[in-house]
């Protein structure tokens, strides 16, 4: 009787013992599986896509909801520049043409084309707004400039942090104790570090 025991016993550790070590195999095979799929995630991929095409890499971040937000951002500096280079080019002719109509050369022949808002305008008021309209141009070129370079940051950071688990990884917790010494109880804090879990992130 003592030997069946014995022999049960023998079984059942070895029946525990494998299954310890089936499982501890699961989870390393688990946890580099992880970690080789996060690696295909390069925040580069992003930068790159965002300074190729604009609201690309907050595509590639899964923001989808970014993305017409990117294009209203552009679209702004990009009206702007249309409206202000129409009304240069021609603010410009009507400056030349009327300069022209002038003393000495008194050459009228370009009088015609003048748009009719600004028929009524004269030489300096013509020349004040062509240089208006030219600086404006030319602002808000730099403001699609920057407005693009900020859309690749945006991209750029955010898939910096899709790297790292920011859930509640850090908890404190206020708990009752005992003081053995004193014998009086007291309250305590309790802070604690929990290992973030990893992420999984499918995009090449």
């Amino acid at each position: 009787m003592t030997g069946a025991k014995k022999l049960s016993f023998y079984f059942i550790g070895c029946i525990l013992f494998c299954s310890a070590e089936l499982s501890a195999q699961k989870k390393d095979s688990a946890a580099q599986k992880t970690v080789a799929t996060v690696a295909k995630f390069k925040p580069q991929t992003a930068t790159r896509r965002a300074a190729i095409l604009p609201g690309w890499g907050q595509a590639t971040n899964k923001e989808y909801w970014k993305i017409p937000l990117v294009y209203g951002v552009l679209a702004i500096p990009g009206a702007l520049y249309f409206y202000n280079d129409s009304w240069y080019n021609k603010t410009k002719y009507a400056y030349e043409a009327k300069f022209k109509a002038q003393a000495p050369t008194l050459d009228s022949s370009g009088l015609a084309g003048i748009d009719p808002q600004l028929k009524n305008l004269g030489v300096a008021s013509l020349q004040s707004y062509r240089n208006t309209f030219r600086r404006d141009r030319d602002y808000s070129i730099l403001y699609f400039i920057l407005a693009w370079g900020l859309q690749v940051a945006d991209a750029t950071v955010f898939a910096h942090l899709k790297q790292f688990d920011v859930s509640d990884d850090l908890s404190l917790q206020v708990k009752p104790q005992f003081n053995p010494n004193t014998r009086t109880p007291g309250v305590g804090l309790v802070l604690n570090f929990k290992e973030p879990s990893k992420k999984i992130f499918t995009t090449k």
